[in-house]
């Protein structure tokens, strides 16, 4: 079986695949004080308790957007789990044609999210990532990754307001009964949530238009795709895993 593991800026979410069929899925805090044993011990725990071992892992691959964790990572698969893992960077087979000026700029979870979006949903395709940055990835017909767009996540902006004044209370991430809020907590919740999702929708429709597809559709991703989708029309399918999917997919790919 195949370990998949995306390496954001909060979490390291992991799956074991068995074809495209996940058999478990956790996440660990992304730390950079985290040694590869400490790593080693934390990823066989979490296999343990689902009921798999070392020994069910056959491959590892791994996209990351925190370069500093990268070599720790690597260490820890070789040691723990006599892999060598497989890193998704330029020259990887992935597929898809990058339609980036400069390929080195783009982060590898969002090429995976491209690669998963094309293969099981079709192009022209739309994919929303909802991490500690939310960012929008735009699939042409013809399986081309055109580019996007990258603006703070949810809980970055709720974050950076309280943080930023002075009166403003920290607060919980729901979504709020009505728009018009008649608490600060609850005003603060409209402006993050409906705000958010209004912003959503707009670049959707802006990425739509520029790829001449209306009707393209939108696969969302991510720890905070559930709290946006449910007020919003225009995201077609929730896919929690997408970005591992892709990361399995690429794999296979190359995987010889």
């Amino acid at each position: 079986m195949i370990l998949a593991l995306d390496i954001g800026n909060t979490n390291i979410k992991a799956a074991l695949f068995e074809g495209l069929e996940d058999r478990t899925y956790f996440r660990i805090a992304s730390d950079r004080n985290k040694s590869s044993d400490e790593y080693g011990v934390l990823f066989l725990s979490m296999l343990r308790h689902a009921g798999y071992g070392a020994d069910d892992v056959t491959g590892i691959v791994f996209s990351s957007v925190v370069p500093t964790i990268n070599f720790t990572i690597e260490h820890m698969c070789r040691n723990y789990f006599g892999v060598e893992p497989m890193s998704v960077q330029p020259g990887i087979k992935t597929g898809i044609n990058i339609r980036y000026e400069n390929p080195r700029e783009l982060g590898s979870d969002r090429i995976a999210n491209a690669v998963a979006a094309y293969e099981l949903y079709g192009g022209p395709c739309i994919t929303i990532d909802f991490g500690t940055a939310t960012s929008f990835g735009a699939i042409s017909a013809r399986g081309e990754f055109l580019g996007g767009a990258i603006c703070p996540g949810l809980k970055l902006a709720a974050e950076a307001l309280t943080e930023r004044t002075a009166k403003l209370p920290r607060f919980e991430l729901q979504r709020p009964e009505a728009a018009i809020g008649r608490t600060t907590i609850a005003n603060l919740q409209s402006g993050i949530v409906f705000g958010y999702i209004g912003q959503v929708s707009y670049l959707v429709e802006r990425i739509r238009r520029e790829l001449g597809a209306p009707d393209a559709k939108v696969i969302a991703t991510g720890g905070l795709a559930l709290l946006i989708a449910g007020d919003s029309n225009v995201i077609n399918v929730l896919d929690g895993l997408l970005t591992l999917k892709g990361l399995c997919l690429i794999y296979g790919k190359n995987a010889g």
